[in-house]
């Protein structure tokens, strides 16, 4: 059995039913407090899952520690396209990518699977800022090679 919360790369990823090109996911399993009155997870909770993929990804990609020196990055924007529910105690992969980056931003895209089926996909924009605030601030070159080599993501 997979763990939850711990990164799955491609191998775990196909063994769960998830397809390429996603190489990068994160198992878990929906909690009571995510089911709404229509007893499916509420719309909100897909948008804190996408928070805490970001945070692992963040994190194992080397983008950032979270520390006090960290870059500072928001989100600008964010598409959701709900496809099928998820329902209580139900398992879960969120993946995610980096698609495309440009000088300061990158696009992230992400997908909810569960039991191999694709339940739900998200994009969102995501902008690099200066730590006092000043504006944003380019897209480091260590950063750039890692998101070309693990994700092949492009530059335009």
């Amino acid at each position: 059995m997979t763990p939850y919360l711990t990164p799955l790369g491609p191998d775990d990823l196909r063994a769960e039913g998830v397809p390429a090109p996603w190489t990068y996911g994160v198992k878990d399993r929906v909690r009571f407090g995510e089911i709404d009155a229509l007893e499916h997870v509420n719309n909100t909770a897909y948008l804190r899952w996408f928070e805490q993929f970001r945070t692992l990804y963040f994190r194992d990609y080397g983008i950032s520690d979270y520390g006090p020196d960290a870059p500072v990055m928001v989100l600008r924007k964010v598409e959701v396209d709900y496809l099928a529910e998820l329902k209580f105690n139900e398992d879960y992969i969120v993946v995610g990518r980096s698609t495309q980056m440009r000088r300061s931003s990158w696009i992230m895209e992400y997908a909810v699977y569960s039991a191999g089926s694709l339940r739900t996909s998200s994009k969102a924009v995501l902008v690099l800022l200066a730590q006092d605030g000043s504006g944003k601030i380019a897209i480091p070159e260590d950063v750039r090679s890692t998101l070309k080599i693990r994700d092949n993501t492009l530059e335009t």
